[in-house]
């Protein structure tokens, strides 16, 4: 019987479980990894072939995937025992690549056991556990093909990785302290200071005792400090230039973890699971963790150590530490320690690092429990780069995606093959980190694109590299992109509902949307409905300063004449002059786009209740203003106005601010409840006007845990079928797979995937 298995089947341990299932029941033959994946041939009866045939999938290594499994039988070759033979290459991989996967329950009390050889070994692994995606080279996973070539196994984990008996059997990246990476503790200017385990004390000494510590671990740097401590978390914040937005912690263990929040069943099933992202949890109101680390926010970001090192610094230090991306604020993390000791000069006072290479950058994925499932809000470590299976057929493509939360894809088949998060395309060092993924993908997978997939934004950055790359290009709207992304997760085809909220996306009439009602048919989209439009003052600056797109609002409202102009936030933040100039650019249309963005309506909302007038992070004024309503009655809400405007359904939200304004004195939390289940209400009203009960609910409003829990148990209530995002960002994290789905969808016609009808 010849067999090829296509799948997660490489670097899970696979081939080693053959060939003990071989063993077992007698067979002849051997097994291989190949570009396509794991070919076997074997040699018996034709009963035992079958029950072989049977045990294959149902014993599987718990980390595999079988994707695809074909076999025929062929006449005996007189084969002599079961062997694993060398890998081969021939052939565009076909074999999927696994994300980075963490520290397994038998390497954990390894790590711990003092009588065994890696006790307290940083880099100890096996077949169920450790880095994959982030040292891998090439295809097949064969250690020559990755970052640990440069390390020969000694006597004793050369015995391992050829015992079929051993868990290591095979485990490409099997290391000891005799023959596998070292850790060394750099000053800040990158001299060694001490290496092994007493640079592990070292570190350990630091950051108890209040010192910035950048440690290298699987996928790129962290900046590590204690999270108790007030004045060091604050002083992170001002080296890392990050003012306000929440740094991530890092916890010994659950218990630990239940002193600072509340964990759920599948709350805990996520921290626990192999691809351990940080999890959104409700925090105690005691918590005892420094305020700087959320300040304000009644949610921590937080993680359960994944990595051997992580588990050694956490045990040791016996405390919650701050672990935030290596890097400055909107830069990609460092993944090199030399290049961290320039990038990061000035904020860690000392560098733990070690000598594997990474080949990528890695961040932690970030996750948070809606509706009973996950919710990925960041695709990276543990995820990326699984392929999206989607329901038609392409040939090769690259999708470059938007200009924030950039994440790129490339297509083959059914497949689709999604980054990374790679940050927004703002600095030097994320355009270089796009273009080095970008390549990275179609190497590995050997996939020659035919086409370019880009957004519509001529301006985007993803978008000039398309059209750069001498590949015919289709450009696809952005909001159509992110109801595709939604589709192509969800497995639909055909007439959906598609409603696409967020900041900002070119439209096809050249206006800015973002409060959009997309309705599919087999090849593309028209716009049905979409929220009123105003003008954003400023532009970008808008974005930063929530005021501005109150000012936007309001003027659309009562013109120059605000209502109680002294106690209005939005006004009384602007000096009279201020105000003056800002009400000239709206009249004269000068650096103030149309826009029917639902991002700068929620922005306009926190502005009007005093909650936030200028942002230090993307999404600031909307998340306080979910915060705020998070604990208030929802019912009633308020109602938009709709009406027919050039055969597009008008959702007008003037009546809904007006009573926001005259509501005021009720609380900022009050209104705020009724203004997201207005919001609900109008997505009800929309697909009921619409017919369709199939709605798909995608764009960075839906990160919005109260709106999007609203909006699906209406839709719900009301008889429709809701679709949201599970393990796939509905922000622009997702953009590159829907931009793949949408050209699939337009089948050879690429400019059915530019716009509406």
């Amino acid at each position: 019987m010849h067999i090829t298995i296509g799948g997660a089947v490489q670097g899970v341990g696979f081939r080693p479980f053959v060939y003990r299932l071989a063993c077992s029941l007698g067979l002849s033959g051997w097994v291989t990894n190949s570009s396509h994946g794991v070919v076997i041939e074997v040699e018996a009866e034709p009963a035992v072939l079958e029950a072989f045939l049977l045990k294959l999938e149902k014993e599987r290594p718990p980390l595999s995937f079988i994707a695809s499994l074909e076999y025929s039988l062929l006449d005996a070759e007189g084969f002599e025992g079961f062997t694993i033979r060398p890998s081969t290459r021939e052939g565009s991989p076909t074999t999927l690549v696994l994300p980075d996967i963490a520290t397994c329950e038998d390497c954990r009390r390894e790590l711990f056991d003092p009588a065994d050889r890696r006790y307290r070994y940083p880099f100890t692994n096996c077949t169920n556990c450790g880095p994959r995606y982030s040292i891998i080279q090439s295809l097949p996973y064969d250690r020559p093909g990755t970052t640990m070539q440069a390390f020969a196994m000694c006597p004793a984990c050369s015995a391992e990785y050829h015992d079929p008996a051993s868990r290591r059997f095979h485990a490409q990246p099997n290391a000891c302290p005799s023959c596998g990476p070292r850790l060394e503790l750099w000053d800040v200017h990158g001299s060694v200071v001490c290496a092994r385990q007493e640079a592990l004390d070292a570190a350990v000494a630091l950051l108890r005792d209040g010192k910035i510590l950048a440690v290298k671990g699987l996928g790129g740097f962290h900046l590590m400090c204690s999270a108790q401590q007030e004045e060091v978390v604050q002083r992170l914040r001002e080296r890392k230039r990050r003012e306000e937005k929440p740094l991530a912690l890092m916890v010994p263990d659950l218990a630990a973890l239940s002193q600072l929040c509340p964990v759920s069943a599948i709350e805990e099933r996520l921290l626990r699971s192999p691809e351990s992202p940080i999890v959104l949890l409700r925090r105690h109101p005691g918590a005892a963790i420094a305020r700087s680390v959320a300040p304000g926010n009644p949610w921590l970001g937080v993680m359960l150590p994944y990595t051997p090192l992580h588990l050694l610094l956490l045990r040791e230090c016996a405390r919650p530490l701050v672990a935030t991306s290596g890097n400055l604020s909107d830069e990609p993390i460092c993944i090199d320690e030399h290049e961290a000791v320039q990038r990061l000069a000035g904020i860690a006072d000392a560098f733990l690092v070690h000598n594997r290479p990474i080949v990528r950058q890695i961040d932690d994925s970030i996750a948070r429990v809606v509706l009973g499932r996950e919710l990925l809000l960041r695709r990276a470590r543990g995820y990326a780069p699984l392929p999206v299976e989607i329901p038609r057929e392409v040939t090769d493509l690259l999708a470059v995606g938007a200009q924030l939360k950039s994440a790129v894809a490339v297509a083959r088949g059914r497949r689709v093959f999604l980054s990374q998060h790679l940050g927004d395309l703002e600095s030097a060092e994320s355009r270089q980190a796009f273009e080095r993924e970008t390549s990275s993908l179609q190497r590995l997978y050997h996939i020659h694109p035919e086409r370019v997939v880009s957004d519509l934004h001529p301006d985007y950055l993803s978008t000039v590299h398309a059209h750069s790359s001498g590949l015919p290009v289709v450009s696809v709207q952005h909001h159509y992109a992110h109801i595709a992304s939604c589709m192509a997760e969800n497995g639909l085809e055909g007439a959906v509902l598609g409603v696409s909220w967020d900041g900002t996306g070119l439209g096809t009439d050249g206006t800015v949307w973002g409060g959009e009602f997309l309705e599919t048919d087999a090849t593309g989209f028209e716009r049905v409905a979409s929220l009123r439009h105003f003008r954003l003052p400023g532009g970008e600056q808008a974005v930063r300063e929530p005021r501005r797109s109150a000012l936007g609002l309001l003027y659309e409202i009562f013109g120059r004449a605000l209502p109680g102009e002294a106690d209005l936030p939005p006004a009384a933040s602007f000096s009279e002059q201020e105000r003056e100039v800002i009400f000239r650019m709206i009249e004269r249309g000068v650096n103030a786009p149309v826009t029917s963005s639902a991002g700068r309506l929620f922005d306009a909302v926190s502005s009007v209740l005093g909650i936030r007038q200028r942002s230090t992070f993307e999404g600031q004024a909307a998340m306080e203003l979910e915060w705020a309503a998070s604990d208030c009655p929802t019912d009633p809400g308020y109602a938009f106005a709709l009406r027919q405007r050039d055969g597009c359904l008008e959702l007008d939200w003037e009546p809904v601010l007006r009573a926001i304004i005259n509501d005021r004195g009720l609380g900022a939390g009050i209104v705020a409840a009724k203004f997201h289940r207005a919001l609900a209400e109008l997505i009800v009203e929309v697909a009921t006007r619409r017919g369709n009960r199939r709605v798909v609910l995608s764009g960075g409003c839906f990160q919005n845990c109260l709106l999007l829990e609203c909006a699906v148990r209406r839709l719900q209530e009301e008889g429709f079928t809701a679709y949201w995002h599970q393990r796939v960002p509905p922000n622009d994290g997702g953009i590159a797979l829907g931009q793949i789905y949408a050209a699939a969808r337009a089948g050879q016609l690429p400019t059915a995937a530019r716009g509406g009808k």
